[in-house]
C-alpha cells in the first residue's frame, strides 16, 4: 500500500471526524474478513493523533464469546458464525457506553482471552475527555450497533479478494466457495443481506486493490 493511496484516504476521513460537531465521536471500521480493517484504523489513529487529538482504540476481535457459544449451531454454521460471534453485551457495557455522549470514559479494551477461551475482567483505563473512539471489526452495522457510532467507514472487498489475503495471513483457502470458507462467507453474506453495511456506512472505501483505495461515497 503505497503511502501517497492510502494517506488520502485516511485523511479525508480524519478530516470528516474533526469537523464534527461532536466532542469525542464514535467511529466503525467495518468490512469483510481480510478488507484491511485494522491496518486502516491504526493509520487513522495515527492521522488523528499526529493532529493532537486523544485516541481509543479497540477491536472488537476482542469480545468474542467463548467456543462454546460461538460453535452452538455448528462447527462450520454461516448462521452460528453470524449471530453467535461476539459478546455485544460486554462490548456494550465496556465500550460503547462509556464513550457516548456524557459517558464516564472509564472502558475495558476486552473481555476475552483467545488463548484460554475464557472471559476477561481486565482493569479499568480512562481515556481523554475528549478521546476519539476507534473500533475495527466485522459486523458493526448490526441493528444491535448501528445507532451507537457517529460515523463508520465501510471496506469494501470482493470475497475473492479477501479469500487471498486471508490464505495469504492465516493459511486458509484462497477459494471463498471451498467448504472450509462456507462459515465465514455465507455468514458475512447473511450480515450483507440483513443489515445492508455498504449502503449504511457514513463513508464507503473501496480497497480491493491495495495500492490504490478510493472513496466510493462519503
Amino acid at each position: 500500500m503505497t503511502p501517497n493511496a492510502i494517506g488520502a484516504v485516511v485523511n479525508h476521513v480524519a478530516d470528516r471526524i474533526i469537523g464534527m460537531p461532536i466532542i469525542g465521536p464514535r467511529v466503525a471500521i467495518d468490512g469483510p474478513d481480510g478488507a484491511g480493517k485494522t491496518h486502516f484504523a491504526e493509520a487513522l489513529a495515527a492521522a488523528l493523533q499526529n493532529r493532537r487529538r486523544p485516541v481509543a482504540r479497540i477491536s472488537i476481535d476482542d469480545f468474542h464469546n467463548v467456543r462454546a457459544v460461538r460453535y452452538r449451531q455448528g462447527r462450520h454454521s454461516p448462521l452460528g458464525f453470524w449471530e453467535d460471534s461476539y459478546n455485544y453485551s460486554r462490548f456494550r457495557s465496556d465500550v460503547l457506553e462509556p464513550f457516548a455522549p456524557q459517558g464516564s470514559r472509564r472502558f475495558r479494551r476486552a473481555s476475552y482471552s483467545h488463548v484460554t477461551d475464557e472471559i476477561l475482567d481486565p482493569p479499568f483505563e480512562t481515556a481523554d475527555p475528549a478521546a476519539i473512539l476507534i473500533v475495527d471489526g466485522i459486523f458493526l452495522h448490526r441493528v444491535e450497533l448501528r445507532a451507537q457510532w457517529d460515523l463508520t467507514v465501510f471496506l469494501d472487498v470482493a470475497f475473492t479478494e479477501t479469500a487471498r489475503r486471508m490464505a495469504l495471513r492465516d493459511g486458509t483457502s484462497p477459494d471463498p466457495d471451498h467448504p472450509s470458507m462456507r462459515r465465514y462467507v455465507e455468514g458475512q453474506r447473511e450480515y450483507f443481506r440483513q443489515s445492508q453495511p455498504q449502503q449504511r456506512a457514513t463513508i464507503l472505501v473501496d480497497n480491493n486493490n491495495l495500492h490504490a483505495p478510493g472513496i466510493l461515497r462519503g
